[in-house]
């Protein structure tokens, strides 16, 4: 029974959580198909709608906003036209950009996918177009990432690192933001995104199954590998609270060095889309953590709301009503 979880979900609003991280405007364009190209061996699109979604480490800050809590950005866009958009969609969503810098030096990253109306549910994914950089950010710019950290640490309950290999979270830059977070006695927590040393010494880390494989080089099937994987990655990272492998449908795994915990995915039915999922769960053991609520149960809210997530098309951001509405379904 899980019905417990409840009375946690109104714990997690009124929290302030620094949100570090690549910004991505996520573009959709979608159209439908009316034909096959003269050109080419692919269906010509007549377009129908084009929408714009604040994706990349926003995506975490948009699930805390979501359930009442202060979302603080830091990150960089460029000096350019997607960037400007991006500036303007995340106050939309109730995240506080006034630390968003904009950068002359590099564009913003926007990822935009192309997707034909099929007669479905939700249109079909043809393909994706990336444009970004990968270039560390500069020492100038990395000095005013850190002046924002420094003016606003001090009322932060928790810091949350998002990595999506865009440049930002530099190792030098990711060792300064430790040490603050222990100066202060801040959370500090992280989706690795495969890069496990830059995140060393952090209170929590978050990885994909896909991730902790290649990483360890071993197979990973069965709760004692997963148990294996998640103690060994965190004597080697010299994690101090946690460390998280998720799994899919399989749930997740987590260990405090000492215990381990398996905490099975709630049944979900209509899965649709797995992107932003992650983003989810890393938002909400954050909050929860935050919180004060124990590890397993901490991991249990996470894996409900990313359950909510892939019944939906590209981000989104659980409320509390859905998050609430969900462990119903599941008791």
């Amino acid at each position: 029974m899980v019905s417990h979880l409840k009375t946690y979900v109104e714990r997690l609003a009124d929290k302030t959580v620094l949100v570090i991280g690549d910004l991505i405007l996520d573009e959709y364009i979608i159209g439908r198909a009316t034909r096959l190209s003269r050109e080419a061996p692919v269906p010509v699109l007549e377009q129908e709608a084009r929408h714009y979604i604040a994706g990349g480490a926003a995506n975490p800050a948009a699930n805390i906003a979501a359930l009442g809590s202060r979302a603080l950005q830091i990150g960089v866009v460029g000096d350019d036209a997607a960037g400007q958009q991006l500036r303007q969609i995340l106050p939309a969503q109730h995240i506080d950009a006034s630390a968003v810098i904009p950068c002359a030096d590099r564009p913003t990253t926007v990822k935009t996918r192309i997707l034909a109306q099929m007669g479905l549910r939700f249109p079909q994914q043809l393909t994706r177009i990336d444009t970004l950089t990968r270039q560390a950010i500069a020492p100038a710019t990395e000095a005013q990432i850190i002046a924002a950290v420094d003016e606003r640490i001090g009322a932060a309950d928790a810091v949350l690192l998002s990595h999506y290999h865009g440049g930002l979270l530099t190792p030098a830059l990711v060792r300064q933001i430790r040490g603050r977070c222990q100066q202060f006695g801040v959370l500090l927590t992280a989706d690795v995104q495969g890069q496990f040393a830059r995140f060393a010494k952090l209170d929590v880390i978050k990885c994909n199954a896909d991730d902790a494989r290649a990483h360890l080089s071993g197979r990973l099937e069965t709760d004692g590998d997963f148990q294996r994987a998640a103690q060994q990655l965190h004597r080697q990272l010299g994690i101090k609270t946690a460390t998280i492998i998720t799994r899919g449908s399989q749930g997740a795994t987590l260990t405090d060095g000492t215990a381990t915990h398996h905490c099975p995915a709630p049944q979900a039915s209509d899965v649709f889309d797995t992107v932003g999922a992650g983003d989810t769960a890393i938002a909400l053991i954050t909050l929860a953590l935050a919180s004060r609520i124990k590890l397993p149960h901490a991991l249990m809210l996470a894996n409900f709301a990313s359950g909510i997530v892939v019944r939906h098309l590209g981000n989104y951001a659980p409320t509390p009503a859905e998050l609430l509405e969900s462990i119903k379904d599941d008791v």
